[in-house]
């Protein structure tokens, strides 16, 4: 199998999506940022080769516009059962809605594995369409988010904006 990588310029910097025929194996933030959402470090845009690059790209635009907040994609991310079980759960969180880390150990069956699923959660290697950015602390607050925690804020409120018409979440 061929694997391509292409770079797509996002409203929250450059994304690194790479894939193959048979799925999506990373989509990871590559742009750095500083002093809240100025981008230092933008990447020029890579037109999407592969039939699944242009289907990624095209629900991405679909996202960020707000017209479908939700992803029809093959993935193959590689991790562990625990992971895999980790990342599937995340995939069942609507957007607009937000789960703890001790919620989600709950819904896995075992509340003593909440560090654990924060560290599958942070190991996520497909932002956005895996939506560990759902993932919030106990008591309500933004916490841990590879891509930094602007972006987390970011998207929450964007998905919030178009699923329930608040313009803010946090």
């Amino acid at each position: 199998m061929i694997k391509a990588t292409i770079f797509y310029n996002s409203p929250l910097g450059t994304l690194e999506i790479s894939a193959d025929e048979a799925g999506i194996h990373k989509l990871l933030f590559v742009s750095t940022a500083k002093n809240g959402m100025k981008e230092t470090n933008r990447v020029e845009y890579t037109v999407p080769t592969t039939a699944l690059l242009k289907k990624t790209v095209a629900q991405l635009n679909d996202y960020f516009s707000g017209n479908n907040l939700n992803f029809d994609l093959s993935l193959l991310q590689k991790g562990t059962p625990f992971q895999q079980n980790v990342w599937e759960a995340l995939l069942n969180i609507q957007p607009g809605q937000t789960i703890s880390y001790l919620q989600l150990s709950k819904k896995l069956g075992n509340v003593k594995a909440i560090r654990a699923v924060g560290t599958a959660n942070g190991k996520n290697n497909i932002a956005i369409i895996v939506p560990c950015h759902r993932v919030i602390g106990s008591k309500g607050d933004l916490v841990g988010y590879a891509g930094d925690l602007w972006r987390k804020k970011w998207l929450l409120d964007h998905e919030a904006k178009y699923t329930n018409g608040v313009q803010t979440l946090f």
